[in-house]
């Protein structure tokens, strides 16, 4: 990793990025249909105390830590609502994330439903997003203008000031959910579940972080919640060995087990149970070997085991002998991602399945580290590697790891534009053929910043490239899906430009330039789908920000897509 740039700024966030974030949590609540009023917000922070959340890989949540002021990171969106685009069928447009299905029109093809994609050779094909427990849809019930959310991971004040050495914990959030009555938190996954059903998602990989506590108690609530949603929707289990703190194999065997018994974990066409550890290399063959045998003699649970290593190359002929398969964690940028075809290659030469990664991007501020992702280049090439090296299952890196940056799941600054653009990738990898392209849908891509920018905040620790990964750039993509060739339209801006793009996908990258970026689709002189990035690029910024945000024109309010 490269070293780690230091410097010293101001304490604190000036007054025009703290009336910013201001600005775009009000436009939030409004799209979301949450009444907030900026002068009273400070008053009723007080009123949901902060909840206890479990240790993330790196520095994570703080127990019980204050409250203070709003000072959301991110910058403004030009117009209310932004690029939310979390309405769903039966939602009022602009409201937040619904999961239930999808608007007519949000994708540039008609997805399949869940029967067609789970019979056939499509069964066969299986694809799940790494769920992350820490980061659910809310963590305390709260309105999104004073949530914890807003108070404490995206306002680098937050948590007394913890994160204030890399700007805060997080970039991005979950889009905002009205508070619910009742069991709010197994809601929140019911949606979620929905959500990623709709999406064409067999099920999640379930990060199992901790024995017990409040990250135990979800992923308990994650697997009611599956249940009740769709019995077909499945959870495979993911034993974290980064955080799970035994080495007592039969404890973890206790702990598999206690949540293996559940209807919705993932077991095999035989029954067996799926048990894919993260960074499986942390514990010997031997030491797992036994972990199976006492499922076997102790809970009576056959498994298949499918060990997930950060490095495959050195680990997978070793584990062999006890595996079903094989799966790495992978890289998050879009070069070196012909390791891939290596790996599938070897583990079918073993007689073994492969889980392939596929990755939107990577930028973790809490651990000075970042990849290149190339605008979607990153997210295009790994789901194409996975389709076209023969992979038997995918697993999306991640749901839902806010600090990682990797997020899929619908976001406060990219909406449902990753996930839609996987839906279209995933019909391939599991019916065998690409669908067809039945609307215009334009995808735009950017930064908020330039790579090279220096915060002006008080962050003292900022992101640096990770080794192997692609050269920083500062582009804005317009991925075009478009059902005959058009011209495409383009403001970045102070900059217009046109360019025609063929039927079918493709990739136009223009340089970034201070400023927000729109596109639209002009045949036969009139104009068509068209979308707007309603966060404008700066060249000064008071926190560093290396995430794309992303928005579709199948989802933006007041846009067509025809």
């Amino acid at each position: 990793m490269s070293s780690h740039r230091r410097r010293r700024g101001l304490r604190g966030r000036s007054l025009p990025a703290l009336s910013a974030a201001a600005l775009l949590l009000a436009a939030v609540c409004a799209a979301a249909g949450i009444a907030w009023d900026p002068f009273t917000a400070d008053a009723r922070q007080g009123a949901a105390s902060a909840p206890v959340i479990g240790t993330p890989w790196s520095a994570g949540p703080d127990p019980g830590a204050g409250s203070p002021s709003p000072g959301a990171t991110g910058p403004t969106p030009t117009a209310p609502g932004g690029s939310s685009g979390g309405q769903d069928a039966g939602t009022t447009p602009g409201a937040g994330d619904a999961g239930a299905g999808r608007p007519a029109g949000a994708l540039p093809f008609d997805l399949p439903g869940p029967a067609a994609l789970r019979t056939g050779g499509a069964a066969k094909k299986l694809v799940f997003a790494h769920y992350f427990t820490p980061y659910p849809l809310s963590l305390d019930n709260a309105s999104a203008d004073a949530d914890y959310y807003t108070r404490n991971y995206l306002n680098p004040a937050g948590e007394n000031g913890k994160h204030e050495r890399y700007g805060g914990l997080l970039r991005d959030r979950p889009l905002p959910v009205q508070p619910k009555g009742g069991n709010w938190e197994r809601a929140n996954l019911e949606q979620e579940v929905r959500t990623a059903r709709a999406a064409g998602l067999d099920g999640f990989t379930l990060d199992m972080l901790s024995l017990s506590g409040p990250n135990r108690d979800r992923a308990q609530l994650l697997m009611e919640a599956a249940h009740a949603v769709d019995p077909g929707f499945k959870i495979m289990l993911m034993p974290d060995m980064t955080s799970l703190n035994t080495d007592d194999p039969g404890v973890l065997a206790d702990a598999v087990a206690a949540l293996g018994k559940a209807p919705a974990a993932h077991r095999l066409g035989d029954g067996r149970l799926v048990v894919s550890p993260f960074k499986a290399e942390a514990k010997s063959v031997a030491w797992w070997t036994q972990v199976l045998d006492l499922l076997r003699t102790r809970h009576g649970i056959r498994t298949a085991f499918v060990p997930t290593f950060l490095d495959s190359d050195a680990n997978s002929a070793r584990f062999a002998p006890i595996s079903h398969g094989f799966s790495e964690w992978g890289s998050r940028s879009y070069v070196g991602q012909e390791s891939a075809t290596r790996d599938v290659q070897r583990a079918h030469g073993m007689g073994k399945i492969w889980m392939q990664p596929v990755s939107v991007q990577d930028a973790r501020p809490n651990q000075g580290v970042y990849d290149e992702a190339g605008n979607t280049a990153t997210l295009r090439s790994t789901w194409t590697h996975a389709i076209d090296d023969g992979a038997d299952w995918v697993q999306l890196t991640t749901w839902n790891d806010y600090s990682e940056g990797s997020q899929f799941a619908p976001s406060l600054h990219n909406g449902y534009a990753y996930l839609d653009l996987s839906s279209y990738y995933l019909t391939k990898f599991k019916t065998g053929s690409w669908p067809e392209i039945v609307r215009d849908t334009l995808y735009v891509s950017a930064r908020t910043q330039f790579a090279a920018a220096d915060p002006t905040g008080a962050q003292s620790l900022v992101m640096s490239l990770r080794k192997g990964s692609a050269a920083p750039r500062d582009t804005v993509e317009v991925l075009s899906f478009l059902k005959a060739p058009a011209t495409v339209r383009t403001v970045v801006g102070a900059a217009e430009d046109a360019h025609e793009a063929p039927a079918g996908i493709h990739s136009e990258l223009l340089p970034l330039r201070p400023g927000t970026s729109s596109a639209a689709v002009v045949r036969d002189g009139k104009t068509g789908a068209e979308v707007k990035l309603p966060y404008a690029a700066d060249g000064t910024v008071s926190v560093q920000d290396l995430q794309y945000y992303a928005v579709t024109s199948g989802r933006d309010q007041g846009v067509s897509a025809k």
